[in-house]
């Protein structure tokens, strides 16, 4: 499946994740994240081994949106766009949530870092609430993967934000 938009006169092109991906994601994941593991809840998430979706401007990948489905429900667990506000992050999110109502999943969630304000902004201006909040966790992750103990502004990194849409299912 290809999706297309234009960006500041560059046509955008949106298609599933494949096996050549592979690379580029793990580079991504590890220049954005730290590892191209990614630590969500109980789950340690191999980047490489998510379904997702890839942005790309003339056959170069630009952007990635990966998830994982469990029991009627769809984690966001990655998203990267090289492009901020050229709504390259919010054409991937409304994929990975048709993909969600295809699956017939009851909410798209994901997590981020109490640090991660940006992040914050972003989902919620998406029309994504806050859902739960884990205090002092980032803790115990740091035992399974190296977790910086500063973050953006300097806020030290403790706890998860979990963010959710509730899909309506027609």
């Amino acid at each position: 499946m290809m999706y297309t938009h234009l960006m500041n006169e560059f046509v955008i092109q949106y298609r599933e994740k494949n096996d050549n991906d592979d690379d580029w994601i793990k580079k991504v994941a590890t220049e954005q994240w730290g590892s191209d593991e990614i630590i969500s809840k109980d789950h340690l998430y191999k980047v490489e081994a998510l379904p997702g979706f890839i942005a790309e401007q003339n056959n170069k990948p630009i952007g990635v949106i990966l998830y994982a489905i469990e029991e009627k429900e769809c984690e966001i667990v990655a998203l990267y766009s090289s492009f901020e506000k050229q709504g390259i992050g919010s054409r991937l999110i409304e994929l990975v949530c048709e993909i969600a109502k295809i699956t017939k999943c009851q909410r798209v969630w994901l997590q981020t870092t109490n640090d991660n304000t940006t992040a914050l902004r972003f989902y919620q201006k998406r029309g994504f609430v806050i859902a739960a909040i884990r205090t002092n966790v980032i803790e115990a992750q740091r035992k399974v993967k190296e977790i910086p103990f500063f973050g953006n502004d300097g806020i030290p990194i403790r706890d998860e934000i979990e963010l959710e849409l509730i899909i309506k299912l027609e």
